[in-house]
């Protein structure tokens, strides 16, 4: 196997090197030695074996992890992978299907993709971009059914319209033109428009019932769009995965540190949590894909990349529906405009959701604020985060986000009664005893050195890796899991340079649009479409 990793970087401090007495261990060192090549010493989860190499660590048992191994899994099936997850099982923080949106992030509604200017003009380019990323999503999805890497994609994906929905003069203004700018593009294509509140109350009933009439609204309505477990979809990748020769999945262990050796490869700390034993796993490649606990992992790595890198937590809220009369009304994801200062994750949302097989409907997101940067974190997350090198940007993003700042001291200071009320805005007579509050997943937005401001505050994903690519993180949330493939492939190109040539007719078989640009090839755009509608099963 060849990675393209560059001459080992060292500190010059071996006295400094915290590992630097493991190592030294005689029965650790004989282990070590005794290991040719990749040969990986082949762990359960309840193993308690010291030491191991592998070609590829996997941290984090969620979507992007599960992709990625999925992705190397088909490309080289030679390679060995270990896959280490904190929790008891995999998918249960942020790819959990409870704790997101499961939208299938495509920008058929999400009106913040699609901000308007000082000129009045609709900017649709962010749309375009998030709409490309979830056809390459498809693709990969279509090529897994297609070959019997995963079941059928209905234990995953489901077919629900994607509807904008919007009051107030200036508000409809805004969604006719936004309509008008994406209905042309190819990516967009047979996208509605309706002022029309008899057309209005055949596509979403619920929001029209006892609507006060008067108040201009107005509602956009795609037949493309999808509602997408991703919790079911992580638990069928590491199926296959744990199914295949070389890959082992750990559950209930936890990555404590990660070094680099003097040959350039990565030396990871495993704490087994059923065992509370110690082991060292090295490999070659590494990627952290634990949700918001990457960015304490990557800062652990010492690459310059990660230097000034800061992380801001905010969690999520939803009133789910518990009347199913209610629920059999409504099949669509109907989301709104976001508030003044919110986080793009935080845009309202009347949802749609199937979930094992069952229907639900959700309401929110409501934003709050934790320290933690899991669900099941701690709160210290937060404050060991904090470095001499990412302080200063963190400072400058408090300094800088007053909008953000007020708009969840709101959010957390909100009643169930003022939840209701928000509600409201999208079923007007809804009564609070049939909805529930329940706790989403957490997401750490990335915090990064600015020349001129000091530090900024980034709310998509970002792939963050070293110059030799040996190691990667990813950070930060929306769109997240809904462009994982798309994420993946863009790692797979910064981390796996020497391969490409190598894996590239391999990949235009799973993605048959990779290296292209659909927004570019109507045709090719059309094409892949229909091609994916029929293998996924996505027909209204």
């Amino acid at each position: 196997m060849q990675l393209a990793i560059r001459p080992p970087v060292t500190c010059g401090c071996k006295s400094r090197n915290p590992w630097r007495k493991i190592k030294a261990a005689s029965p650790l060192n004989v282990v070590l030695a005794g290991l040719s090549g990749n040969a990986e010493t082949m762990m359960s989860s309840n193993s308690t074996d010291i030491a191991s190499s592998v070609d590829v660590v996997l941290i984090g048992g969620g979507v992007m992890s599960a992709t990625l191994g999925t992705l190397l899994r088909q490309l080289q099936p030679d390679w060995k992978i270990s896959i280490y997850e904190r929790l008891d099982t995999v998918a249960e923080e942020s790819s959990n299907a409870w704790n997101n949106a499961g939208t299938g992030h495509s920008a058929l509604c999400e009106l913040n993709y699609t901000p308007q200017g000082a000129d009045g003009k609709v900017d649709i380019s962010k749309a375009v971009a998030v709409n490309e990323q979830f056809q390459v999503s498809r693709q990969f999805w279509a090529y897994l059914v297609e070959n019997g890497v995963i079941p059928a994609a209905g234990d995953f994906l489901t077919a629900v319209p994607h509807m904008s929905f919007v009051w107030g003069a200036d508000n409809v203004a805004f969604l006719r033109k936004r309509h008008e700018a994406l209905s042309a593009h190819p990516l967009f294509a047979g996208m509605d428009y309706s002022e029309d509140r008899q057309q209005i109350a055949q596509w979403a009933p619920l929001i029209m019932q006892n609507r006060p009439k008067g108040e201009p609204i107005a509602v956009t309505r795609s037949l493309m769009g999808t509602d997408v477990n991703f919790g079911a979809l992580t638990r069928l990748l590491f199926s296959y995965l744990s199914g295949t020769k070389g890959c082992v999945l750990h559950t209930r262990h936890d990555v404590q540190d990660i070094r680099r050796d003097e040959d350039g490869q990565w030396r990871l700390k495993v704490r087994d949590l059923r065992e509370n034993t110690d082991r060292i796993v090295r490999s070659r490649f590494v990627f952290i894909g634990g949700g918001g606990a990457a960015l304490t992992l990557l800062q652990k790595t010492g690459i310059p990349q990660a230097q000034g890198v800061g992380g801001f937590p905010v969690s999520g809220q939803f009133l789910r529906c518990t009347n199913k009369a209610l629920i059999a009304r409504h099949r669509a994801k109907v989301y709104g405009k976001a508030s003044v200062g919110a986080p793009p994750m935080s845009v309202p949302h009347l949802d749609t959701r199937m979930i094992d097989g069952k229907p639900a409907l959700l309401f929110g997101p409501y934003a709050g604020f934790s320290t933690r940067f899991l669900k099941q974190g701690s709160l210290m997350d937060l404050p060991l985060s904090v470095r001499p090198g990412n302080i200063g940007p963190m400072l400058a993003v408090a300094r800088d986000n007053w909008p953000l700042t007020k708009y969840l001291i709101q959010q957390v200071m909100q009643s169930q009664e003022d939840r209701i009320a928000a509600l409201r805005d999208f079923i007007p007579d809804a009564k609070a005893e049939d909805w529930e509050l329940v706790v989403a997943g957490q997401r750490v937005q990335i915090i990064k050195q600015d020349p001129q401001k000091g530090g900024v505050l980034q709310f998509g994903t970002e792939v963050i890796a070293s110059d030799d690519g040996s190691v990667a993180a990813l950070l930060g949330a929306s769109p997240g899991a809904s462009t994982a493939a798309p994420i993946m492939l863009n790692v797979l190109q910064k981390c796996f340079a020497s391969k490409m040539p190598e894996w590239t007719d391999r990949l235009k078989a799973m993605v048959p649009s990779f290296g292209q640009k659909l927004a570019n090839n109507p045709a090719l755009c059309q094409q892949q479409f229909d091609r994916t509608t029929k293998i996924l099963g996505l027909t209204l």
